[in-house]
Formats: C-alpha cells, structure tokens, sequence
C-alpha cells in the first residue's frame, strides 16, 4: 500500500472516531443509574448497567405514538419532497439560460430568508385551509419541495447529462414525464438518495412546526415528547440521554440502509 493511502486512511480513521466517540458517550450516558449526575470523568462502560432507562422513558411519555407520528409524517414527506424537487430541478435543466437564471437567483435568495420570517404566514394559511392540527401542516412544506436547495441539488445534477440523451429519448417519443422517470432521475439516484436522507433529517427532527400547528397532545411528534420529558425532570440525565438514543437510532439506521444501497448499486456488474 502507497505511503499517501496509508495517510489517507489514518486521517479518514481519526475523522470517523472523533464523529463516533460523542454517540459512544450518550450510549454510555444514558446506560446510568437514573438520578445521578453527570459524571467527572469520560465514562465509558457505567457500572451497572441500567438498561430499564429506555423501557421507563415510555412509561413517562407517550414517546411510542410520538415516535409513530414522526415516521407518518418522515414517511409522506420524504417522497413527496424527492418528486417535487427533482421535477423542478428536471425543469430547470430544460430551461434556456436566460429563462433559467432569474429562476436560480431566485432560489438562491429565498435560502436566505430566515425561517422564522414565514411563521406567521404559513399559520394564517394553514388556518384558512384548515390543516392546524393535522399532519398536513407538517407536511406541506413537501410539497413546495421542502428547500430550494434540493431543487438545485437535482438541477446540478441533471445539467450534467448530456442533450444528446434527453434529445434521443424525445425522438424517441418519450413524453417530459417519461424522460425523467426513465433516463433522468436513474442518473441521479445518488443526489435522489443524498435529498431523500436530508429530508428525513429535516422532517424527523423538526421541533418548530408540530409545535406551532398541532394542538392536541395524540398528535405531538418525537421532538416535543424529548421536550416535555425534559420539562419532567431536568437534571435526570440518563433517561434524558436514553431517549435522545431513541431520537437519534432512527436516523443512523436509515443512514446505513442507505449507505448499503449506494455500495450495491456503484458496484459493477459481472
């Protein structure tokens, strides 16, 4: 092996374990006897191993509905946002460049407006159309393709690919839909993935919206049942440290999925 991937690895190596060692700490830490304070020292293996903190923190707080809210709403935002964003990226990348560019201007702008600065008008709307207090309030957004950013993401992606391909496809007599089903987004299956793990990130742990639209305590998401077991008992670290494991595991999970998915489909084919 080349002296340069040696270092790369080593580096690579360093970088994952300064990442993993602060999940090996909230392991650890919500492993300890409930009541006690945090440690002096980095504890690595608590002794003894208080495993019931996971079971307790649902008998607290409806956490197990909470936890089904928040995969209802990951799980009808996320291909909504994936379809939207990539259609607009599809459209963007078949624009002419000066058709496009005020439109990505535009978008570069509306990242820049502060979230907070579209509280209020959402609420109004939402109440007009009558979504408070349901799950579509929380998953609207998706609708709109959630961020300007994943349309671009999707528009920098699919201006790579060659006219020649959406030409041909279009000899062909394939349709604007079928060219992006068929011959675009398999070409961005990796941006398609990258979007689809941001999205569920953003929806998962979404703290503000359930807690400006949604009214009636069945209907709270994971983020608030974190917030109200706080509220509880502030200073009993291990059970709030166990259900931030509970809040995390979730999303590592689906990343790994993932990451399983990405390896089999960039592996070549014999």
């Amino acid at each position: 092996m080349k002296p340069e991937s040696v270092l790369r690895h080593i580096a690579l190596t360093v970088l994952a374990t300064a990442f993993v060692l602060p999940l090996v700490w909230l392991i650890a830490g919500s492993l300890r006897t409930p009541g006690l304070p945090p440690p002096r020292a980095v504890e690595w293996l608590p002794d003894p191993l208080t495993w019931s903190n996971y079971a307790r923190i649902f008998d607290l707080a409806p956490l197990g509905r909470q936890t089904l809210n928040s995969l209802i709403v990951v799980a009808l935002a996320m291909p909504v946002t994936v379809v939207i964003a990539s259609w607009t990226g599809f459209a963007l990348a078949q624009l002419p460049r000066e058709d496009r560019t005020p439109l990505i201007r535009m978008s570069i702008v509306l990242l820049m407006i502060p979230f907070t600065a579209v509280w209020l008008g959402r609420f109004l709307i939402f109440s007009q159309l009558s979504l408070v207090n349901t799950v579509w309030a929380l998953v609207a957004p998706a609708f709109m393709g959630t961020s300007p950013f994943f349309a671009l993401l999707f528009y920098w992606t699919f201006r790579r690919l060659s006219s020649e391909v959406y030409e041909s496809a279009r000899l062909d007599g394939a349709g604007a839909l079928t060219v992006w089903w068929r011959v675009a987004l398999p070409q961005a299956a990796p941006t398609a993935i990258g979007v689809a793990v941001l999205t569920c990130v953003v929806y998962w742990s979404d703290f503000v919206s359930p807690l400006l639209y949604i009214k009636s305590p069945e209907s709270y998401t994971l983020p608030i049942g974190l917030q109200l077991l706080q509220q509880m008992d502030r200073t009993n670290f291990p059970l709030l440290l166990a259900a931030s494991v509970v809040m995390i595991v979730p999303l590592l999970v689906l990343y790994a999925l993932l990451q399983i998915v990405i390896a089999r489909a960039s592996r070549p084919n014999r």
